[in-house]
């Protein structure tokens, strides 16, 4: 699930994180758009699937997820619950800017508004936008490069602020990308204050679906302790084929599950 697709996603102060929008550039750098559009399309491709498990804890439960992730370009996202049996059936649609969820115990599709995209998928600390990647990195942010207080000379560091009609929770987003092959390490977000709200660690980089990519990311909520949600791939497969009916509310509504 890239883009779990899951993906699909952002992941997550120093005294300039605090600066007003104006701070930085209105337009990403060539550089930075090309780092940008290689984290929005880690987990995508023209097409792709996988599978993933979700472990989402607090400090009263425990839960685990275990999906199927299918996209295709960074607009079209498909995910379907496989277990555990209580929540195998439940289905996830993107198409451009709609979003649609399945609910099988009560067999029905319900549309999920603009203003509810910031809102918790399946429970988690992912929101409905970081799952389907109703907006990008590339697009809906600028940036520019920065300097932490101790800076690894092995990574780039990046600070993104929302472009402008870009709605979003986070008044900045700051990256930590590996320089030697451009994999992304953390993503940190924060709120209008400049005080950090959530972080997104990625970790367990090795071969997957052909490619090197982080496979396994852990969103942590500091509004909330003892909370996290960890996503990982457990396979994947990149730009085969895909049924030509996948992006479609039909295939929402399918009670099998595939």
């Amino acid at each position: 699930m890239r883009k779990a697709a899951f993906l699909v996603l952002a992941l997550l102060l120093p005294a300039a994180a605090g600066a007003a929008p104006d701070a930085a550039p209105r337009q990403s750098s060539p550089e930075v758009r090309a780092l940008l559009e290689k984290v929005d399309r880690l987990y995508r491709s023209s097409r792709s699937w996988a599978r993933i498990e979700m472990e989402v804890v607090t400090p009263d439960w425990r839960r685990t997820l275990t999906m199927d992730f299918w996209t295709e370009g960074l607009d079209k996202t498909f995910i379907r619950v496989k277990a555990p049996a209580r929540d195998a059936g439940a289905a996830t649609l993107r198409k451009g800017a709609e979003m649609w969820n399945y609910f099988p115990k009560i067999n029905k599709v319900m549309k999920v508004p603009p203003s509810m995209m910031m809102g918790s998928w399946m429970g988690s600390d992912f929101t409905n936008d970081d799952l389907v990647k109703e907006s990008t990195l590339m697009d809906d942010y600028y940036g520019e490069f920065f300097s932490p207080e101790k800076p690894d000379p092995a990574l780039h560091y990046l600070r993104l602020r929302p472009a402008a009609g870009t709605v979003s929770l986070w008044a900045a987003i700051e990256l930590v990308i590996r320089k030697s092959d451009l994999l992304p390490l953390r993503e940190d977000y924060y709120d209008e204050k400049g005080r950090l709200q959530r972080y997104m660690e990625f970790s367990d980089i090795a071969p997957l679906g052909g490619r090197t990519m982080p496979r396994v990311m852990r969103m942590v909520p500091l509004s909330k302790a003892g909370h996290s949600t960890t996503i990982r791939y457990l396979d994947a497969g990149f730009d085969g084929a895909l049924p030509a009916d996948t992006f479609t509310l039909r295939n929402l509504q399918r009670a099998a599950v595939k």
